[in-house]
């Protein structure tokens, strides 16, 4: 897969797809901007080199129809400040008005082309579509990582329409990481499993545990995992119809000596709510009637410790309802022992962002994925249909 750095790009058109799914307020203001910082160096790269640059994206969900509350015109405001440099608003991302756009730009021009998903024809991959977008430009650069999973026209289909196409700088660290971490890891290699479910994380599971040295399991999966082995977790989230898998991964993880930790103490409430009386209990001995939002202090120990020799860390998924005060102590815990780790240490997923940003531990942390259903896929073992686009350009 060749970058933006093997091409020449000088006084070119570069069609350069960007994640800008960014955060808006009620008043169509951005509160959080990593995603469009991310993809600056190739920006900047690409304003070095005097080239037109034409970048597409897309922002929430507006249902292949426009709708305002989905425009990107606030993501070409704040941009223009990042760069110091006036970034132009198409109304629309084809059609005759955005091609009289692209005609009038001189050499360092940045041209912002209106949310893709205002057209349907973006999420089923339409071959019309995508030309529609490739006729635009000479070279095609995707530097979204959180959208490489998706099959979608400005990800996959417009590659049939260039004769040179490349990564950008962020998708490109995105996979080296990725190979540092999962295809080629010092070892011992430690993976740390969180969030609600395990169904949403199996193919990762199976996966992660033919490679990992550890595995540490939390989060509301654990519950799972824990009933599997006997215990009674009262009214704790349980997905039932994946206690004989969990038991399965349980066995393998034996056979295969692979160290797995589930939790042996948590915190738990009588009612999912902020308000809800809490207690810690072993997870042995879950009151009935009361449900597992946490993991212990016991339990943060020992998944501490299990991370002491690490050479390297990844993780997705927090360790319990973290988004209420008193369910945020094991995943605020995790993120100091991930963060203080003399260990590469590799975050995804958009939860698990969040607490390190929250625990404002983000400076202290290797590396943090820009996408989450694209860092899970590649923990399945799967390929990533935008990067296969890349690939089969440069064969």
């Amino acid at each position: 897969m060749k970058n933006i750095s093997d091409l020449n790009i000088r006084g070119k058109k570069l069609l350069i797809r960007v994640d800008f799914n960014v955060p808006l307020d009620g008043q169509g203001n951005i509160t959080e901007d990593t995603r469009i910082r991310g993809v600056l160096p190739t920006i900047n790269h690409a304003l070095d080199e005097q080239a037109k640059i034409i970048i597409i994206s897309h922002l929430g969900r507006p249902d292949g129809k426009p709708n305002e509350k989905f425009s990107l015109a606030p993501v070409a405001k704040r941009l223009s400040r990042l760069i110091a440099k006036d970034v132009q608003m198409a109304p629309d991302c084809i059609g005759d008005e955005v091609k009289t756009m692209v005609e009038q730009m001189q050499e360092g021009d940045v041209l912002l082309l209106e949310n893709l998903r205002f057209h349907k024809e973006e999420q089923e991959n339409d071959p019309e579509f995508s030309r529609k977008l490739g006729e635009l430009a000479d070279i095609y650069i995707n530097d979204a990582f959180a959208v490489a999973h998706r099959a979608h026209a400005s990800v996959v289909g417009v590659t049939n329409f260039f004769d040179q196409c490349a990564a950008g700088f962020l998708l490109q660290k995105e996979m080296d990481y990725f190979h540092r971490s999962v295809s080629d890891p010092m070892r011992p290699l430690v993976a740390v499993i969180g969030g609600a479910k395990v169904s949403s994380k199996l193919g990762a599971l199976r996966n992660l545990i033919d490679r990992v040295d550890k595995m540490i399991i939390g989060g509301a999966m654990a519950n799972t995992f824990l009933k599997s082995m006997g215990h009674d977790v009262g009214l704790s989230k349980v997905e039932d119809d994946l206690l004989d898998t969990a038991k399965e991964l349980v066995d393998k993880a034996f056979r295969q000596g692979v160290k797995l930790y589930l939790p042996v103490d948590c915190i738990v409430g009588d009612t999912f709510s902020a308000r809800a009386e809490t207690k810690r209990t072993t997870t042995q001995e879950v009151p009935a009637g009361w449900m597992i939002l946490d993991i212990g202090p016991a339990t943060t120990m020992l998944f501490s410790a299990a991370l002491e020799n690490a050479k390297t860390i990844i993780w997705n998924g927090p360790m319990g309802a973290f988004e209420m005060d008193a369910f945020s102590r094991g995943t605020m815990a995790m993120v100091q022992h991930v963060a203080s780790s003399h260990a590469l240490t590799i975050v995804g997923g958009g939860d698990t962002d969040v607490a390190v940003h929250r625990a404002g531990a983000s400076n202290y942390i290797s590396y943090i994925s820009t996408g989450g259903g694209a860092f899970l896929m590649l923990m399945e073992g799967k390929k990533l249909p935008g990067i296969e686009a890349l690939e089969n350009k440069a064969n």
